[in-house]
């Protein structure tokens, strides 16, 4: 039955691999010359360790740069007014102006007006969004790419 086919099996593969003995020696050494040929890359670019470095205090952030900042948001509900309530006070002194919009329409309309100061968020999900410029629109990824 079943060991007879397996042997039959065999014995035709070893027949095959005799006869065929061009490729049979490619199929061994191909990736010994590839293995090889990584580990000698990987000898040429050694890998660099740098060394510590401690702990240091950066300081506050510039608030300079955020004065009159607003962040237009929308749909209001309120799981974006507590992540929007979140945004404007616990990282900053004296807070960022939040705006909520009933539409993006009113949100885009909001953002011609203030061009330079103005980003505009539009949850699209419970924890989704997109940042809207005035001049272009961010989309949240999970990843980041080179550029």
């Amino acid at each position: 039955g079943v060991w007879r086919q397996t042997r039959a099996l065999l014995f035709k593969n070893c027949l095959i691999k005799c006869r065929t003995k061009k490729s049979s020696v490619q199929e061994v050494l191909f990736p010994l010359f590839f293995l090889f040929w990584l580990i000698l890359m990987s000898m040429m670019h050694p890998h660099r360790k740098y060394d510590a470095v401690a702990n240091t205090n950066l300081g506050t952030l510039d608030a300079s740069i955020l004065v009159n900042f607003v962040i237009g948001y929308t749909p209001p509900t309120p799981m974006a007014r507590e992540i929007m309530k979140k945004v404007a006070f616990d990282n900053f002194e004296d807070g960022i102006i939040t705006e909520e919009y009933l539409s993006e329409e009113e949100l885009q309309a909001a953002s011609a007006f203030k061009p330079s100061n103005f980003v505009g968020v539009v949850f699209t999900g419970a924890m989704s969004y997109q940042l809207r410029f005035p001049d272009s629109v961010a989309m949240s990824s999970i990843y980041t790419e080179s550029r």
